[in-house]
């Protein structure tokens, strides 16, 4: 079961609807479909809300220390309810995946993300769920710096908030800890589609008549 649902990007205005802030983008949806609201918890070292579900209580979590610096954040709420690593799912922007895919993950490297970096750092293990929201990639190393702290253009905007809205009807099998049927829930391509009849043949002309 998960008990802890964070959102990696950065605080301020300067830095709303960058790419980094997927995360945020994410959370904040979860938030509204569980009518919950946000608010500053500076124990936390972010903004933080409590919801009541059917599976017992879960936080949600935005980390208010910029990027580098949100395993401080996890790792303070994380302890204080004694919310192992395997209980949280941290939902940030992936340079590896298109706009628009998203993949759900256990574990595994960082990919150099600053926000996994700390996390993993401060939790002491790499053993938590990550739903990696696909940002695409520059093409080149040196660019992605600038790329991810830039505004996505409208359109890659939309598959992102697309991505987001496909996601929440999942919600309920990731607050029960149906981990497995969730992750083929949101890795499911849509059916291909049939195709077409084929036209029917013209009737037969009647006996003793030619043919056209």
């Amino acid at each position: 079961m998960l008990r802890l649902l964070v959102g990696l990007g950065n605080p301020g205005a300067e830095y709303e609807d960058t790419r980094h802030n997927a995360g945020f983008a994410w959370v904040d949806a979860v938030a509204r479909e569980l009518k919950v609201s946000l608010v500053p918890e500076r124990t936390y070292f972010g903004l933080a809300a409590r919801a009541n579900t059917a599976h017992g209580p879960v936080w949600l979590l935005e980390p208010q220390t910029y990027m580098n610096l949100s395993g401080k954040s996890v790792a303070a709420l994380a302890r204080f309810f004694k919310i192992q690593p395997e209980e949280i799912l941290v939902a940030h922007d992936e340079l590896d995946l298109p706009p628009g895919e998203m993949k759900l993950k256990k574990g595994g490297g960082t990919g150099g993300h600053n926000g996994l970096k700390d996390m993993q750092a401060q939790l002491g293990s790499a053993e938590f769920w990550r739903l990696r929201l696909g940002i695409g990639h520059p093409g080149q190393k040196d660019a992605v710096a600038g790329y991810v702290l830039r505004r996505a253009p409208a359109p890659e905007r939309e598959l992102l908030q697309d991505c987001i809205h496909k996601s929440l009807p999942v919600l309920p099998l990731l607050l029960a800890g149906d981990l497995d049927k969730a992750l083929q829930r949101l890795h499911a391509k849509p059916p291909r589609p049939k195709p077409p009849k084929p036209a029917p043949s013209p009737p037969a002309p009647p006996s003793g008549e030619p043919a056209p």
